[in-house]
């Protein structure tokens, strides 16, 4: 019966030759149209059959691959890259709205607690040390520097007589 469902389907595709039933029939032209119409059905069935073993992917748990350790820190994340984002946006934006002003010069002074405490014993230091220049620029030496040139004088006319070839 394959071979006449064939033969039928081929006969629709040339119909100048007259249809040639495989089992002798009283109506070749009902014979024809009935071989057609179980031809269409059985490639009707043969389109919609399902097949016997089962080939679908087993059931997947979300619970056990999605990670929600994971999915919390990179929200967390998320959520620090965005606030400093909004941070600089509004920085730049306020460099927008004005001129823009340069922030690298000092001209401020430094207010010092205890400035004046310092100054004070500077000024202390200062008069302490003039006290003391005064002392020793007005003091006179231990040593007598006229001894020390008469000595050396002394000393001179020793090497003088010892030497081989005098002056």
């Amino acid at each position: 019966q394959c071979t006449e469902i064939v033969r039928a389907s081929q006969c629709c595709k040339m119909q100048h030759r007259a249809y040639q039933p495989v089992l002798p029939c009283g109506n070749k032209y009902l014979q024809q149209k009935w071989d057609i119409t179980c031809y269409k059905e059985h490639r009707r069935k043969v389109k919609s059959a399902q097949p016997m073993v089962n080939t679908t992917s087993p059931q997947a748990y979300g619970h056990l691959h999605v990670k929600m350790k994971k999915l919390k820190l990179e929200e967390e994340r998320l959520s620090v890259i965005q606030r400093d984002n909004d941070m600089l946006l509004g920085k730049m934006s306020y460099i927008m709205r004005t001129t823009g002003r340069i922030d690298n010069r000092n001209d401020y002074e430094y207010k010092s607690l205890s400035r004046e405490k310092r100054q004070q014993e500077l000024l202390r230091v200062t008069k302490e040390n003039q006290v003391i220049l005064e002392r020793i620029s007005h003091c006179g030496s231990r040593y007598s520097v006229e001894r020390w040139r008469e000595d050396w004088r002394r000393t001179e006319k020793y090497m003088e007589r010892i030497a081989h070839y005098p002056r």
